[in-house]
């Protein structure tokens, strides 16, 4: 059987808008989007005229499921704080499907997720990316793993420095973690080249971030922070995503020689921290318009992560286009992610992952009346 959505204002986010504007879709995926499409004798016709159409959001960044809402103790899996070096620790391990979040997620049109360790650790583990709709996470799971966590600054040096008197009590120290545990991985490498050796489940995320197939996600906020993951990166030639990128704006032209991608906040919050003193909701402006591509994030539960949009129009306020507003929480996160070959954008060939709201979503008064995931109706 066919879906159709019919008569509302497509926004594809990779392609033209079309208003008024048709979508189809067929066993879970969109078949077909456009402008008067002819439609299949069979379809089911979902009239949404005067409505705006677009594709399911993607949080970039947060850690539904792992810290859960309610149960702050129970439902708290987010550091393990014993090492300040677990690369070996999968978020696959730790999500809670039944975590309230998700419903919050979906009522809001966050259909897809980036959910990972904290940042209490400097490597703290691997990430993936997951749908907000299901209850078994094997089967939510769009890419496992989606990254492997790491984290400069305050946050490891107050966990095991200042709390624990060991490694890392400074910046420096960190930093020299990092790159040993890089190096380690660079000489396992050469040992399964060779066919030597006894797995090693602590190097072998590490094996991937220097093959390229998976990125270093770093925790970074300071602007000298910043430049110390982009000198990593580039020592050891990593694929590199900058989350939180507080002091963004400082370096925005390094940021852009280096083409690398950012995801920015939470800026929702209190200046709870030290290096929190500069967030601003110009950060995503300045670095939008000096090319760098930029998804924005809650960081739930920093931020509950219904007020993703909100963040987007807040972003707009303070000189973020309202295009790479919109493109901020649905096709870029899904590039900087490596799931826009599923979601993220509406077009043939992709997950049937979509919403449909009573305006555009950086307008307050806009509602989230129906989504879809997979083609099937969850919110309505």
């Amino acid at each position: 059987m066919v879906l159709a959505l019919v008569g509302g204002t497509v926004l594809t986010m990779e392609g033209p808008v079309y208003s008024p504007g048709t979508v189809l879709i067929k066993d879970g995926k969109i078949c077909g989007v456009g402008e008067r499409l002819p439609l299949p004798p069979e379809a089911e016709v979902l009239d949404v005229t005067g409505k705006v159409v677009m594709p399911g959001l993607v949080e970039a960044h947060c850690h539904l499921g792992i810290l859960e809402e309610i149960y702050r103790i129970e439902g708290n899996d987010l550091n393990e704080i014993s090492d300040p070096v677990t690369p070996h620790l999968r978020a696959l391990d730790a999500v809670n499907p039944e975590d309230e979040g998700f419903k919050d997620a979906l009522a809001a049109g966050i259909t897809t997720v980036l959910t990972g360790p904290g940042s209490a650790n400097v490597i703290g583990g691997q990430t993936l990316v997951m749908k907000t709709h299901g209850t078994v996470v094997d089967k939510m799971v769009l890419r496992q793993p989606a990254g492997l966590k790491v984290a400069f600054g305050e946050n490891p040096k107050r966990v095991h420095g200042e709390q624990q008197k060991k490694q890392p009590a400074t910046r420096m120290a960190i930093t020299a973690l990092l790159r040993e545990q890089l190096v380690k991985a660079q000489n396992y490498l050469k040992k399964l080249s060779r066919e030597e050796g006894e797995r090693d489940l602590r190097l072998e995320p590490l094996v991937q971030v220097l093959r390229k197939e998976i990125p270093l996600q770093a925790h970074v906020h300071r602007a000298d922070d910043i430049m110390t993951a982009l000198r990593i990166a580039g020592e050891f030639q990593l694929d590199l995503i900058l989350v939180h990128c507080t002091e963004g704006h400082k370096v925005v032209e390094e940021l852009a020689r280096y083409n690398v991608p950012v995801i920015v906040g939470p800026t929702l919050t209190s200046r709870s921290k030290v290096e929190l003193k500069e967030r601003t909701f110009r950060t995503p402006a300045l670095l939008s318009k000096a090319g760098v591509k930029v998804a924005l994030m809650t960081d739930h539960p920093v931020i509950p992560v219904q007020y993703l949009p909100l963040c987007a129009a807040l972003a707009v306020k303070e000189g973020m286009a309202e295009e790479e507003a919109l493109k901020a929480i649905t096709l870029y996160p899904a590039q900087i992610l490596g799931v826009a070959h599923r979601v993220g954008s509406i077009a043939p060939g992709k997950d049937a992952d979509i919403i449909v709201a009573s305006g555009s979503l950086l307008d307050l008064k806009s509602r989230v009346e129906m989504v879809l995931v997979n083609g099937e109706v969850v919110v309505s």
